[in-house]
């Protein structure tokens, strides 16, 4: 972003500047309805929306969009600017333009965050902004969260909570033929092969049984039927189920144990 020198179409490299005089005299023609005074005072002024931009260009992915956010923001805050305060125009203006930016990102966010959340998480980037001015390093979420006198698991889960979620098949690298893609760096501490081999077990001392044994586990474990229920459907006695039940687990743990001996090839 630092060195894109064109955004949004404008080349911001060759946009005017002001003296300090030129501004005063521009804006009370702009305060007296010139509408041409007003748009090139808004055109001169456009490097203070690119400097704030800069701060979320680690945050955002369209940074065209960002900066047409700011330039509302830059618009509102020349038409609102009062010049009996005495305030310089950019004093004024950087909050404007900061506030409409961070609205954009508050309210255009994917997933629905409550408005207290939203509120802890921006209070939590503007602690880490000044907790960063005089510092060379990235503050961590206890010195944010001790900043804010807030718990830090809180803090924690506002500021998950208005991150941009992004998809599992989003590429982090690509060469000339092959994608990285996240999942490909996201570890499965679950599906491991063990646990995959077990999986392969049970069904293999599944299949060994009787139809009407797998009948009533079917029913009573993926059902969640109970003994009762399954004995008025299949026409047998509740004792026979219960004993039907037993056999069939019993034959599946002396097969998967059977299995847990075969040695794996690695």
């Amino acid at each position: 972003m630092k060195k894109k020198v064109t955004i949004c179409g404008i080349d911001t490299a060759t946009l005017p500047k002001l003296s300090h005089k030129e501004a005063e005299e521009l804006m009370l023609k702009v305060k007296a309805g010139d509408k041409h005074a007003r748009g090139r005072y808004i055109l001169c002024n456009m490097r203070l929306v690119l400097s704030v931009v800069q701060r979320y260009a680690s945050r955002v992915n369209n940074m065209d969009d960002i900066f047409q956010v700011g330039c509302v923001g830059l618009v509102k805050a020349v038409d609102n600017f009062d010049v009996s305060y005495n305030l310089k125009f950019s004093t004024y203006a950087v909050p404007m333009i900061v506030g409409e930016i961070r609205r954009y990102l508050r309210e255009g966010n994917s997933l629905h965050v409550s408005r207290s959340i939203r509120d802890l998480a921006f209070m939590a980037l503007q602690a880490r902004e000044k907790l960063e001015l005089n510092s060379d390093r990235e503050a961590t979420i206890d010195e944010i969260a001790k900043e804010l006198g807030q718990p830090l698991e809180s803090v924690r889960n506002a500021l998950d909570a208005i991150s941009e979620p992004i998809s599992l098949f989003e590429p982090v690298y690509t060469d000339d033929s092959d994608s990285i893609l996240v999942m490909d760096q996201i570890g499965d501490k679950k599906n491991t092969d063990e646990r995959w081999l077990e999986n392969v077990s049970l069904c293999q001392a599944l299949e060994k049984l009787g139809d009407r044994e797998k009948q009533i586990l079917r029913k009573r474990y993926f059902e969640g039927k109970t003994q009762m229920e399954i004995s008025s459907e299949v026409g047998i006695s509740q004792a026979q189920v219960s004993r039907l039940e037993k056999s069939a687990m019993a034959q599946i743990r002396e097969m998967m144990s059977f299995c847990d001996t075969i040695p794996h090839i690695n």
